[in-house]
């Protein structure tokens, strides 16, 4: 413990919340400095410093006004600590109280709260005492006021008014009481760009390469560069995946206000975290959209694929990648790509796939499965226009079918969760029995204690694993409708590239589930191909076997 010192060096410390402002000038940064000043100027002490947090709550003491005191203070450049009111210096009842019993009596140094009649130096008992009571008090205050506050936001919400401190990138905020987003046609273009470049297969990650080569401003710094001025929030002016992303997964780009997405931990733990989807409180068709429904519709599939796929050395992602799965071990095939030679020049890139498992463990672990990528996309290519082909001559009847098979489809479904279901309540069962043959077992001496916990414990655990399994399984069951085939979105689609002389990435990300490769059979038998789309029953071909070229 240092010693005491004789000089009085005080630090005064002012706070003002956003919440405090609504009690006018009485609690002002300004009032609190001229009451302070005023009374160290009356006693002839030195005052070193005013240490100020404008705008901060008390519930956190991850200030830096409140930091830099209690630095000086341990440093021994100040001994006195003098603020306003107990609350000014915080309003968590447990930092304040370690910091007033253990921290600054350990350092020797005197903490002063003009208002509340505090003073450790002092002898004015009854105060010291109402302290701890004080303290609380403060800490009750911030909870109710940040209930309050929470309670308005969402009243807001529901209303479709938006609490943010501002508009998605893209958009700026009305006139009107709503604040309602208006299009900022100088970026719009770039939103419409995003959602174009993800569905034609570009990763979040590539679309912000592009973003930075082409050094277009960043959310962030178009928002400083708009409004001319400067925000807490850290950036190094570069695009990334997570600013993409954000933008991707924004509802207010087809004109829905989506607000109540995040939230923090409590009053006192400031973390962000974010609700989940059907907590948000959305307002449809609340302002103009950038992008249409439908490509947003398309990013949603592009989002949920199976795969986004792998770049090849040369920075290109093939349009099968990630999608094509051998028949027998069930491992993603692996791209491989040799050059053409023609009088000793490159002429060409031949792609091929074949079973990702064989070539990462050997020969043993799964049979070849290669095939050219060049086959699977004249089979693709040759199926569109096939059933291009059945619109074309009966629409109605394609139709029809559709609509039958898609059916047919969910209630396959259907069966295979109630099958699932099933297997799983009977094994919940039959844990339930063997726990209670544990327990009689024990009783009639036939197994030791230990040994009788160890198995409880352990079909416990499992029937605790399979409570949550089957209670997600049953809501599934609940919650499954079968839905009305969707076959004016099957014929658009299919439509739509019924031209296309090649496949692209676009191509298979909105149309294809996975590609299943089956082996290549030593006796000469076709190699089978089946393309299971995700608007329509998988399609199978066989073909002759295709030697790898040296």
């Amino acid at each position: 413990m240092k010693s005491k010192q004789t000089k009085i060096i005080v630090g005064i410390y002012a706070r003002l919340s956003k919440d405090d402002e609504r009690a006018g000038d009485s609690l002002s940064i300004e009032n609190q400095k001229l009451m302070l000043t005023k009374y160290v100027a009356e006693r002839g002490w030195e005052l070193h410093d005013v240490y100020v947090d404008d705008g901060v709550s008390g519930t956190t003491f991850n200030r830096e006004g409140v930091q830099r005191l209690i630095e000086d203070a341990k440093a021994g450049i100040i001994n006195t600590i003098l603020v306003k009111d107990l609350s000014r210096f915080g309003r968590n009842y447990i930092q304040v109280g370690q910091y007033l019993d253990y921290v600054f009596p350990s350092y020797n140094i005197r903490f002063i709260a003009l208002s509340d009649n505090i003073d450790t130096a002092g002898d004015n008992t009854m105060a010291m005492d109402m302290m701890p009571i004080t303290n609380v008090f403060n800490e009750w205050y911030a909870s109710s006021t940040s209930r309050k506050v929470r309670s308005v936001f969402t009243s807001n919400a529901k209303m479709g008014k938006s609490n943010l401190s501002h508009a998605p990138y893209g958009y700026l905020f009305g006139n009107d009481s709503k604040r309602t987003y208006v299009i900022d046609y100088e970026v719009s273009g770039n939103v419409e760009r995003i959602f174009d470049m993800r569905v034609k297969g570009y990763s979040p990650a590539q679309i912000a390469d592009a973003f930075n080569e082409e050094k277009i401003l960043t959310p962030l710094d178009y928002l400083v560069k708009k409004t001319g001025k400067y925000t807490s929030l850290k950036t190094n002016h570069y695009w990334s995946q997570l600013s993409i992303r954000k933008i991707l997964q924004n509802p207010a780009y087809i004109g829905n206000l989506a607000l109540h997405r995040r939230t923090t931990v409590s009053y006192k733990n400031h973390k962000v975290i974010y609700r989940p989807e059907e907590e948000w409180i959305v307002t449809e068709n609340a302002h103009p959209a950038i992008i249409s429904k439908e490509l947003w519709d398309r990013v949603r599939d592009v989002e949920q694929s199976v795969s986004q796929g792998k770049k090849t050395r040369s920075g290109i992602v093939h349009p099968f990648s990630g999608l094509m799965y051998c028949a027998d071990c069930g491992c993603k095939m692996k791209l491989g790509y040799y050059h053409l030679m023609k009088d000793g020049k490159p002429n060409g890139i031949v792609y091929s796939y074949d079973c990702g498992g064989r070539k990462r463990y050997g020969k043993t672990f799964c049979t070849s499965h290669y095939v050219k990528a060049s086959v699977v996309e004249e089979f693709i290519l040759e199926d569109i226009k096939r059933q291009s082909r059945g619109i074309t001559l009966n629409e109605a009847s394609v139709r029809d079918n559709f609509t039958a098979r898609q059916m047919q489809i969910g209630e396959q479904k259907r069966a295979q969760i109630q099958s699932e279901l099933n297997v799983k309540m009977e094994r919940s069962k039959k844990l339930d029995s063997l726990i209670e043959s544990a327990f009689e077992e024990k009783i009639e001496g036939k197994i030791p204690a230990d040994l009788c916990v160890k198995l409880i414990e352990k079909y416990s655990t499992e029937r605790q694993t399979l409570s949550v399994e089957i209670n997600g399984l049953e809501e599934e069951l609940n919650s499954f409708r079968q839905e009305e085939a969707d076959s004016d979105s099957f014929i658009r689609k299919v439509e739509k590239y019924m031209n296309d002389v090649s496949v692209t990435r676009e191509l298979c990300l909105e149309l294809i589930d996975k590609i299943v490769i089956g082996n290549i059979s030593q006796n000469g038998e076709p190699q089978e191909i089946q393309i299971y789309y995700k608007i329509a029953p998988k399609t199978t071909k066989n073909v002759q076997k295709t030697a790898k070229m040296a």
